[in-house]
């Protein structure tokens, strides 16, 4: 079934994706499209849900050269903005669709068992006709309703930052993508090279443990950050000077792995300096002692030095936990 409708081999060339993304204000992203973005076999793709992961699925495979037949929302106003975005037809969620070579179910995680199973009650497959669902949590096995009306299914979970339609699929180029599926799995291969992103195979059993990495990778260095700004602005120093800090940090985290790549006074075992940090810390913000000791607990234990500080943060827990009473 795949390039009915569509031409057999995307008629693009990968500069054509640079270009539009460059266009777009998204400069070195497109640069890194023209360079991993392959041609492949064009297919003609639904997108079930609107949001702003769907439409970053759906604008990256539109500019690789991909047709959106159908765009599927909650009502059919809001969904056709969405849908002229990509030369698509816009569909109410209760609407009969035509089916295609790929559905995307981009919905909130609970709700996709329910669309699901409407879909399958009411859209019949084409020949080969797939769908996915884009969670990195939820199971594969949530889709066993279209399995059983005829579709091949799977799950295609892009590992990044997707704020808003068009800087996430900008970033899907050089992001990796969780891929579960069995004979679906060669056309999810296909759909990731195609927009310049990296497949890899995560079984369903994983998922859980995998969407925790990710939320500790993504959201856990966020609360660091917070308390850094905090602490900067009351020492009088804006945030932007840590930035060139926080880039080499991850960087050489990614170079050398997280532990070899950690510095500083926990790292070398000065007892003395930590316990100063926190004396300032409890003077200047101390909402944020807590959240202080424990990260100084934990980069303790990273470093094999969680002996040396035990006892001074033992110290220090003690008014913490008299303070919470």
């Amino acid at each position: 079934m795949e390039g009915s409708g569509a031409a057999s081999v995307l008629a693009y060339s990968t500069a054509n994706i640079g270009s539009y993304l460059r266009r777009n204000g998204y400069g070195e992203e497109g640069e890194r499209h023209q360079s991993a973005c392959v041609d492949l076999a064009a297919m003609e793709l639904t997108i079930v849900g609107p949001g702003r992961a769907g439409m970053s699925i759906a604008l990256a495979a539109h500019a690789a050269g991909h047709a959106i037949v159908g765009v599927v929302g909650r009502t059919l106003g809001s969904t056709e903005p969405a849908a002229a975005s990509v030369g698509a037809t816009a569909y109410g969620i209760d609407a009969e669709f035509p089916s295609s070579d790929l559905m995307v179910i981009a919905t909130r995680d609970d709700v996709i068992g329910a669309v699901a199973a409407s879909i399958a009650g009411r859209i019949r497959p084409a020949d080969g006709a797939g769908v996915v669902h884009l969670s990195g949590l939820v199971a594969s096995t949530v889709l066993e309703p279209l399995a059983q009306a005829g579709y091949l299914t799977g799950t295609f979970h892009p590992l990044q930052t997707l704020p808003t339609p068009e800087a996430g699929a900008a970033r899907l180029a050089g992001a990796w993508v969780g891929i579960t599926a069995d004979e679906l799995r060669p056309r999810l291969v296909e759909l990731a090279e195609s927009i310049g992103a990296i497949p890899m195979d995560i079984a369903d059993e994983d998922k859980a443990l995998y969407h925790a990495a990710a939320a500790a990778a993504a959201n856990f260095p966020l609360a660091s950050l917070a308390m850094s700004s905090d602490l900067f602005k009351d020492a009088g120093v804006p945030f932007e000077a840590a930035r060139p800090l926080v880039e080499a940090i991850v960087a050489n985290a990614f170079e050398l792995g997280p532990r070899a790549a950690l510095t500083g006074p926990v790292a070398r075992g000065d007892v003395d300096t930590v316990a100063r940090q926190l004396g300032a810390v409890a003077g200047a913000e101390p909402r944020w002692l807590a959240d202080f000791a424990a990260a100084v607990q934990s980069l303790a234990r990273l470093s094999g030095n969680g002996p040396q500080f035990d006892d001074m943060l033992s110290a220090w827990r003690r008014p913490l936990r008299d303070g919470e009473q």
